[in-house]
């Protein structure tokens, strides 16, 4: 007859077989004190979405910076000068293509260069284009985008025709 198999003897103890598990069990019961080796790990989600929230608070500290944001905030209100910010912001950071800016599509790419060239001196023009409206507005937030987007292209002739119509204006 052989020589009869002879199995590995076990290297780990008992006691600390029981400890091994009794973490592991306590892990188990307490996973936001003890995180998992995937919780641990950034997901790819949660790494790109972060760096879509760090992007739009770029934006928003480039944009309220332009206008002159604190200054503004004394003229204007707060309020006012806040949704003016958030209506550039959503702009700015659309994932479009397009966007839609006085009834027409346009690239988004040129949406977003166009706002962010404005100035304190363009907002305060489109709060006094939206002041001396008389007509029923519908939608505030195109009007306003739209304003802002040619502010740059009309501003200086807007208020040309304003000094004319100061000096030469019917009496």
């Amino acid at each position: 007859m052989g020589k009869p198999a002879l199995e590995k003897p076990i290297s780990e103890n008992h006691a600390q077989s029981s400890i091994n598990k009794l973490n592991t069990d306590i892990e188990n019961i307490y996973p936001s004190i003890y995180p998992t080796k995937t919780d641990e790990a950034v997901s790819p989600q949660k790494d790109g979405l972060m760096d879509r929230i760090d992007e739009i608070a770029a934006y928003r500290e480039l944009i309220q910076e332009n206008i002159e944001y604190d200054y503004l905030c004394g003229q204007c209100g707060k309020e006012r000068v806040n949704e003016i910010v958030e209506i550039m912001l959503d702009a700015v950071c659309s994932t479009r293509s397009y966007l839609r800016v006085g009834g027409e599509e346009k690239p988004a790419e040129l949406v977003r260069t166009r706002l962010l060239k404005i100035d304190r001196r363009h907002v305060e023009y489109a709060f006094d284009c939206l002041d001396k409206n008389t007509t029923k507005i519908h939608n505030i937030r195109a009007y306003l985008l739209t304003a802002l987007y040619n502010a740059p292209a009309t501003i200086d002739h807007y208020y040309r025709a304003e000094v004319q119509h100061d000096i030469y204006g019917s009496g």
